[in-house]
């Protein structure tokens, strides 16, 4: 009992088709997790062990090239120098185990790369959990770096949580619910 599928239904084509969109995303989005992880312990790797724990090492300035070169050759791109001081930068911003766990996987290396940049502790927590929330695209989250939108919300917040903390001592009248006025 086999049909023809030059003339299935658009909607089951559809429906097929989603399922294959899912599974991509779903794979592309556990790669990606799978190599921030990847990137969080080469960088640990690098400070831990090549470095003595050291934030900087006179050595590392060798050790850096001939590491890229290496794994370059053998893996291909995304090892170059500038991306494994990009992945021991990465410890260093999130150096413990526990906090590691609170990255979010939603986020690319290109969301970590910008992040990490941020100075202020609290601002990239800030920026790591909106751009998850949000669906934010890594250029979406650097303009939103850049334009200093953490700031602009701390500091339009600050008025509002004033108001809102003297008008809660004041007793407010509630309005009839329409199933009381209709």
């Amino acid at each position: 009992m086999s049909r023809d599928l030059a003339g299935a239904p658009d909607a089951f084509f559809e429906r097929i088709r989603a399922m294959l969109a899912e599974a991509r995303g779903r794979t592309y989005a556990s790669v990606n997790a799978i190599m921030v992880e990847a990137y969080w312990k080469i960088g640990q790797r690098i400070v831990k062990e090549e470095q003595g724990g050291r934030a900087n090492a006179a050595y590392g300035s060798q050790l850096m090239p001939e590491l890229s070169r290496r794994l370059g050759d053998e893996f291909g791109k995304g090892f170059s120098v500038a991306n494994l001081k990009n992945a021991r930068q990465f410890y260093l911003r999130f150096p413990d185990q526990e906090k590691r766990y609170t990255l979010r996987s939603e986020l690319s290396w290109s969301h970590y790369r910008l992040i990490m940049r941020v100075e202020d502790a609290k601002a990239r927590a800030y920026y790591i959990r909106k751009a998850a929330d949000q669906g934010w695209s890594s250029r979406q989250l650097e303009r939103n770096i850049r334009s200093g939108w953490h700031r602009r919300l701390l500091s339009s917040a600050a008025p509002m949580t004033t108001r809102h903390s003297v008008s809660s001592s004041v007793p407010t009248r509630t309005r009839p619910s329409c199933a009381t006025r209709c």
